[in-house]
Parts: C-alpha cells; structure tokens; sequence
C-alpha cells in the first residue's frame, strides 16, 4: 500500500491511496462469491455463474463496493499512523482500476494545526454576590405573590393591577373586524411594557370604562387599528402573611418556622448566584481564547454545533419552528455563534492535550460522591453506577474534562473578585 497526502488548507486533506493487485483481488473474489450465490443468469445454475459472467455483469457495482469497504479500512489505519484528526467523515471522491493498481482519492476535513498563545498574563474579574436579608424578602415576596389571590377594586387601576375586558378589533373603516371579538382578556400591568399602547391607554381607568385603543402601523403603509375596550373589572393581588401555616403549605410540610423557611431561601439564593457568577466567568474566559486565538475552525464542525443550536431552539419552541419562521434564516443567524463554539472546542483539546489531562475511573468516582454530597437522599454508589453507564459516560467524562482544562486555565491566569448585589427582577 502507498499513500500520499496533501494539504488543501488548514482544515482539508486530500489522500491518495495505492494498493496493489495483491492487495485488493481477495476482497474482489470475496464479493464474487457473495454474489454467486444470488445472482441469476439464464443458462446457469444458481450458485455456478462463473466469475468471468460475474464481473462482466456486477463489474462496475463489485468495483464500487471494493473502492468503498478499502478505503474506509485504510483510512482508519492512516490516520492512525499519521497522527491525523479527521473533523468529518472522509468523502471518496474518485477511483479507478488500472494496471493491476486500484487508486482511491479520499477528502476530508482536519483538526488544524496550531499553538495557544500564552495566557499566563491574562486578568480576568468575577462577579461576586452578596445575598442580602432585602434579596431574600424580594424573593419571598415573589413566592407570596404564587400564593395571591385576586381581589375587585372599585377605584382606578393602579401599575400592580389587573384589568379585566372585553375587546373588539375595528379596521379603517369602522366596523368590527371578523373573528377579532376576545372576551374576558386579561392586562397584567406588571407584565405589560409602559410603552406599549393598552397599557399607556388602561391605566388608571375603572371598571365599567370604555376606552378606545389606536395601533399605528409600525412599517410605512402598514394599516392603523383599534380596539374598542371594554373594561369589566380591576383586580389587584392580595399577598398572604407569611405564617407557619403558609411556610409548611409552600414547603409541603418541608419546613415548620419562617425563620427556617427564609434560611432555606437564602440558601437557594446563594447556590444559584454562586453558580451563575462562576458560569459568568467560564464564559468570559472562553471569549478571551477564542478572541485571542484566531482557529481556523473545520466546517464541518461548525455544521454539526449549528445543527445542535437550531435542535434546541426547537425544543424551547415546541419542538418545530413557529409558521412562517425561516429556518435558513435562522440558521444564518446562529452560524457566528456555532463557529465561537467550534474554535473553542479546538481551543480546549488542545489545552488538555498540552497538559497530558485525561478522565479515568477514579475520577467519575470522585465525581459521584460530590454530587451526592450535595442531595443526601442520592448514594454515592448508585450514582456512579448511572455515571459508568454506556448512556451517561461520555457524557460525564466530557463533564470532568471540561472542569480539569477550566482548573488548570484559572490556575494561570489571574482572576480578581468583585462585589455586586443581585440582579433586581423587572417586577419587583
């Protein structure tokens, strides 16, 4: 066997694979044989075609066959040899059978070659937050909120009010358009934007009001509606006292006291910002790499982090796109962002090769006992179990790999905290 190899560019190989009659001919006897005991020829028996009949009628497709099952079997050992990291799968461009040789030219994406610059001087900050007893009353306040319950209220609406109203749609003409008649709809002005025009209009308005609500066409030419509103009632929540009997209905019996509720609260509040400001900053470090160190990144890498970005913007929508939704629109959109996370996967291999990293087992099962120490009602043993599971243990081990290349980059660099309160909700 020869092989030759040439460089496209950075992230394209082609290959040329030469074998000789030695070579080949057994898989060409191989796939006669297989096809004598199927094929049909008048005259002959089945099973007693001579090979010559054979080839003179299955030539071209036994040849095809033969071209497709060796070039994929010396592939895999070329790459091997070759130190090659294919990033798609290899493409048989041509072949031919000539003067006792079979010629096969393959294509294919590569890993390219590359170096990391040194990041030991980079600086980076994380947030840091600081749960205070206002934050965990806010969001107590918010659970209340779950638990409210809306009362009538004779007076005008007020901006934590809820107006109740009948709605008809009428065109430029003045008459109400079909199908466009909503009873009982519900403006939430909490959740309604100030500038939007139901609730500059609803406002302050009272049950029993009609009020006339105009759409100007956002785009020139586009037609101007209104709706006729009429307003039936006001809601306003009314928030419960947080009380023993509340807190053990909340928590489902979980806790007994306020005072062990609000820790429980605080408690949460501190997991999730704490996880949130270390997430923050991975993210931050990973934009400084790939800013830093400009990949040339495989395209069919960046197909496959496309395809898993639309899969899930499906999923958050339903499992299919909305009508009238363009996908390839979409997919152009995403594509900058599948292309950051195909240079970063880059990025990141090359650093755990540099560093020699690698997830064994004792390291799934360090793993597994401190997740478990986080829920007490999981065992460390079941878990690892799960973990070492031919469903799970890729994934995992990409999970610890992934936080062995974050270790040894923030053992580099530097990283300087600061301290910031929480995020207030838009509701509050």
């Amino acid at each position: 066997m020869q092989k030759n190899i040439t460089n496209v560019s950075d992230t394209e190989q082609k290959l040329d694979i030469v074998l000789s009659a030695e070579e080949f001919t057994p898989e060409i006897n191989s796939e006669i044989d297989k096809a004598r005991k199927n094929i049909q020829i008048k005259g002959f028996r089945k099973g007693h075609v001579p090979a010559g009949m054979i080839k003179k009628v299955m030539g071209p497709a036994i040849q095809a066959t033969i071209a497709e099952k060796l070039a994929s079997r010396y592939f895999a050992d070329i790459c091997e040899e070759e130190n090659i990291k294919p990033a798609s799968r290899a493409a048989l461009d041509d072949y031919s059978f000539e003067d006792n040789q079979l010629t096969i030219t393959l294509s294919y994406q590569i890993h390219p070659e590359f170096e990391i610059k040194d990041f030991s001087s980079y600086s980076f900050v994380q947030d840091i937050y600081t749960v205070t007893e206002e934050d965990v009353d806010r969001e107590i306040n918010l659970v209340l909120k779950g638990h409210g319950t809306l009362v009538p209220v004779e007076g005008p609406s007020g901006k934590h009010d809820t107006i109740i109203a009948d709605l008809e749609k009428i065109d430029a003409s003045g008459k109400v358009m079909e199908g466009q008649k909503t009873e009982n709809y519900h403006f939430n002005f909490e959740y309604l934007p100030e500038d939007n025009p139901f609730h500059k209009s609803l406002l302050g308005k009272k049950a029993g009001e009609n009020v006339t609500v105009t759409i100007e066409g956002e785009k020139e030419g586009e037609e101007t509606y209104r709706y006729e509103v009429t307003i039936k009632e006001v809601k306003r929540l009314e928030i419960p006292e947080l009380s023993e009997d509340l807190v053990k209905e909340i928590s489902q019996q979980k806790f007994e006291s306020v005072a062990d509720f609000r820790d429980d609260v605080r408690g949460q509040l501190e997991q999730h910002f704490s996880h949130k400001s270390e997430q923050d900053l991975l993210e931050t470090i990973s934009s400084k790499f790939i800013e830093e160190n400009p990949v040339p990144t495989p395209s069919a890498m960046v197909d496959s982090f496309e395809n898993m970005l639309l899969e899930n913007a499906k999923k958050q929508m339903g499992g299919k796109l909305p009508p009238g939704m363009d996908e390839s629109e979409l997919r152009t959109s995403m594509r900058p962002n599948a292309e950051k996370h195909a240079r970063w996967l880059l990025i990141s291999q090359k650093i755990a090769e540099m560093n020699k990293l690698e997830v064994n087992d004792e390291d799934v099962k360090a793993f597994a006992e401190k997740e478990a120490e986080k829920n007490p009602e999981l065992k460390a043993e079941d878990l690892l179990k799960t973990y070492m599971s031919t469903e799970f243990r890729d994934y995992i081990t990409d999970t610890i790999l992934k936080d062995k290349i974050y270790g040894i980059i923030k053992s580099s660099v530097t990283i300087n905290g600061e301290n910031k309160p929480l995020p207030a909700h838009n509701n509050d």
